[in-house]
């Protein structure tokens, strides 16, 4: 059986190098554990190996694993969501990287509880306009934001991209176009923080291109069986 806890000891060190040679700080990106599939016993092994974070696709399998590990743990939404499982999802995350619907945006806002607090959100947008994945095209994110920022019970924080997988260099240049897009939406949205960019294979590329939130899988569970 892998090691998780020091594969994921090992991948924070590394995150904290790839860091260190883009002159940023290695506290200004987050790892988020790919936690899809991956049983209790490994989650918290990699939550004791250092992660704190742990990004889940499906609703019914998060919640088995939300019941069962500690309570520091923040939760992430990382899947499609159906409208049918919003509200679920909305009471049981601290953040959803997946809005690309209004309907979904509203029936988040309105199925958050107000002890909660509100409930953080990233826009998705499909970098390569791929047929097989969720998201808004990019010239759509000014529109979009326009119409979720009255959402009293959503925090709008910035945005997730998986962009098609390229060479290195290419990919660089897909994480850059969402970083000057990141930056010029900034302007006129002082709350946008967050850069949800970068999986185990492209990881380092997004941090050189300012991703602050990473969302690993590979790199502590191995792969998937």
């Amino acid at each position: 059986m892998k090691n998780i806890k020091g594969a994921t000891k090992q991948f924070l060190e590394l995150k904290q190098k790839t860091c260190n040679e883009s002159g940023r700080e290695g506290s200004e990106v987050i790892a988020i554990g790919a936690s899809k599939t991956q049983s209790v016993q490994s989650i918290r092994q990699a939550y004791e190996g250092g992660i704190t974070n742990f990004g889940e696709n499906y609703l019914q399998e998060a919640e088995e694993k939300i019941s069962q590990l500690p309570s520091d743990i923040t939760w992430h939404f990382i899947g499609a969501i159906q409208s049918k499982k919003s509200k679920k999802i909305a009471r049981m995350f601290d953040w959803v990287h997946t809005i690309d619907r209004i309907e979904i945006a509203q029936l988040l806002n309105n199925a958050r509880p107000e002890e909660l607090g509100k409930l953080n959100v990233c826009v998705q947008v499909n970098l390569d306009r791929e047929e097989s994945k969720s998201g808004i095209n990019l010239e759509e994110v000014d529109n979009f934001l326009l119409e979720i920022e009255s959402l009293d019970n959503l925090t709008v924080r910035g945005l997730m991209v998986i962009p098609k997988p390229k060479d290195n260099e290419r990919q660089r240049l897909s994480f850059k176009k969402i970083k000057n897009k990141f930056n010029e939406l900034k302007k006129n949205y002082n709350e946008l923080d967050t850069l949800s960019m970068g999986m185990s294979a492209d990881y380092q590329e997004a941090i050189a291109e300012g991703s602050t939130m990473i969302r690993i899988g590979t790199n502590l569970f191995g792969p998937r069986q």
